[in-house]
């Protein structure tokens, strides 16, 4: 069993979409992070060394969000995903992706998708 650390609400600008007038305009994508992972080795020390940094995640993530441009929301999240389990101590990340500016022809709230993904095992 393991913690949990979310992070909601993720404001960044990305260039992301298949549509041409998405790569060349850009818009708001929305990140939604659920991280897993033992909170009490910083519990005990009281040391930012300790645990996750959520401020530098964050500003990988919006990295990850606003460079290099993908066509699909599916590529997107994975790549956010791949951020979040960089840290070695994170043992799974749920991601959401919120897309309220996509180029649907109807009145809509939000297009969001979400994803889990576990730290891979290694075997030696």
């Amino acid at each position: 069993m393991t913690d949990e650390l979310a992070v909601l609400g993720i404001e960044c600008w990305g260039h992301h979409g298949v549509f041409e007038f998405e790569k060349r305009e850009g818009q708001t994508f929305i990140i939604d992070l659920v991280l897993g992972f033992d909170t009490r080795p910083a519990a005990a020390s009281d040391d930012l060394h300790d645990t996750v940094d959520y401020g530098s995640l964050v500003a990988s993530v919006k990295s990850a969000v606003e460079n290099d441009p993908v066509d699909l929301i599916e590529s997107l999240v994975q790549r956010i995903a791949d951020v979040c389990l960089l840290d070695a101590r994170v043992e799974w990340a749920r991601v959401t992706v919120h897309k309220p500016d996509a180029p649907i022809d109807a009145t809509f709230a939000d297009v969001a998708l979400t994803i889990s993904r576990k730290r891979e095992v290694t075997r030696d």
